[in-house]
């Protein structure tokens, strides 16, 4: 059974996409812009919005009212002229906004008469609208992010593929056509004195790339002596680096989502990130291509996971039985799609796991944000709600889910929790924050049917 507990904690800023950040740079842009060309922009660092609802968030019942209320942490350094400026949406296709000076309190009500969720973002901006920024990195406007929900744990899926599990059967016997285990390259790249070795590897894997990244093993790794560990990466074009540090006590194998080749210069990837765009798409955002799912850029990309997992298990300090999978964002999806295929995996830490319930706006009304693949049905093969009904055997503890994220709508969160099959799962919601934001201070609600979690 699911027990739901709740507390208030300090929160960390997570990571975020690059597409955030490149947003946050033209905001920082615009401030220096509006202050005038010899202005240095005017930042508050020590400024937080705190958010708060009238009772648990994931609590309230159809039609019942649902108070928020924000207010500045600091009531002594409010910038002149500043506004608490809010926008109500929701799984009701509502949408109001409003504001009141960033001196006073801010109380929103609103409600929603069926399962689902409501999404109130706050920020802080001066009477033109412009945000106001706490610096000039990511993650850097004033604002929180907060929602509220009606029996989030009666939502559904919109259906799943009739041939899913014959799909995923044939993708695997694509893969298994292709030997790996003589041929990959492992080279060793960096030794970190008392601490262990990094190597390259590159796997040779069906599909257009191979599956390539970073292992590390720690020192005096005897045979069958380490737990294995995978890492994914969230969404970006961008070369994988090599990691700065060995794990102790772990075999650790990090790959990038793409089958780079590693250690290149910066000409090389130029031309790598071009060419795997679709018609002028991002990896993996055309339409087009989305149609042919044994083509598309995630088929690529899900048997190089499954192929790295092979030889992650062929390494002889594995040993043979703990196998952990964790990633954030696209590498919460990763993860979702290791656990689903592979029922080695013990242990499975998705978080902010993108690409749940995409069917879930066009299908069911669910409200959603900008930074979403275009729904296909194709697309439905590698859903994380349909992934979580296949992941049996492992332990799923999901990290983080945003209940004002819209990157990764905590519907499609909450359904792929509901969906997983294993008896021992997890999710951890905190308020006010979106995908890349958490706040210092807010509530947190945990659903968990392990022990002592």
């Amino acid at each position: 059974m699911t027990t739901w507990r709740r507390w208030i904690v300090d929160g960390r800023s997570g990571r975020n996409h690059w597409k955030a950040c490149f947003a946050g740079w033209l905001l920082t842009a615009a401030a220096v812009l509006l202050a005038g060309p010899d202005a240095e922009p005017k930042f508050y660092p020590d400024l937080e919005i705190l958010g708060e609802t009238n009772r648990s968030a994931l609590s309230y019942q159809p039609g019942e009212e649902m108070i928020f209320t924000f207010k500045l942490n600091d009531a002594k350094n409010i910038p002149e002229n500043s506004v608490l400026r809010f926008t109500r949406r929701g799984d009701d296709g509502k949408t109001f906004q409003g504001k009141v000076p960033a001196s006073e309190t801010l109380t929103v009500r609103t409600s929603l008469d069926k399962a689902g969720f409501v999404n109130v973002e706050v920020m802080l901006t001066d009477e033109a609208a412009h945000p106001l920024l706490r610096h000039n990195g990511r993650n850097n406007k004033i604002a929180f992010y907060a929602g509220a929900a009606v029996h989030p744990e009666e939502l559904s899926d919109c259906g799943e593929p009739a041939d899913f599990d014959a799909f995923w059967a044939r993708q695997k016997e694509r893969l298994a056509s292709v030997p790996f285990k003589d041929q990959t390259e492992c080279k060793l790249v960096r030794t970190i004195e008392g601490k262990g070795k990094i190597y390259q590897v590159s796997i040779p894997c069906a599909g257009p790339r191979p599956a390539t990244g970073y292992l590390t093993v720690p020192d005096n790794a005897g045979e069958k002596s380490l737990p294995a560990r995978i890492e994914f990466y969230g969404y970006g074009a961008y070369p994988q680096t090599m990691p700065g540090s060995v794990t102790p006590g772990q075999l650790v194998l990090r790959i990038n989502a793409h089958g780079q080749e590693l250690g290149r210069d910066e000409a090389y990837y130029k031309e790598f990130f071009e060419s795997i765009k679709s018609r002028g798409y991002s990896y993996a955002f055309d339409p087009e291509q989305n149609k042919d799912p044994e083509n598309c850029f995630f088929n690529g990309m899900v048997l190089r996971v499954l192929r790295a997992m092979e030889y992650l298990k062929s390494r002889p300090e594995w040993n043979g039985k703990d196998l952990i999978a964790a990633g954030g964002s696209q590498g919460g999806l990763q993860t979702m799609w290791a656990a689903a295929l592979d029922p080695d995996v013990t242990v499975a830490l998705p978080s902010i796991t993108w690409c749940c319930d995409l069917a879930g706006a066009s299908k069911a009304g669910r409200l959603t944000g900008g930074w979403r693949l275009q729904y296909v049905p194709e697309l439905d093969y590698y859903d994380p709600v349909f992934m979580a009904k296949r992941i049996k055997n492992a332990e799923v503890k999901i990290q983080r889910a945003g209940l004002g994220d819209y990157t990764c709508p905590p519907s499609g969160l909450a359904i792929s929790y509901k969906n997983l099959a294993t008896p021992k799962k997890s999710i951890r919601w905190v308020q006010g924050s979106d995908h890349g934001f958490v706040p210092k201070k807010s509530e947190v609600i945990v659903w968990s049917t392990i022990e002592k979690e």
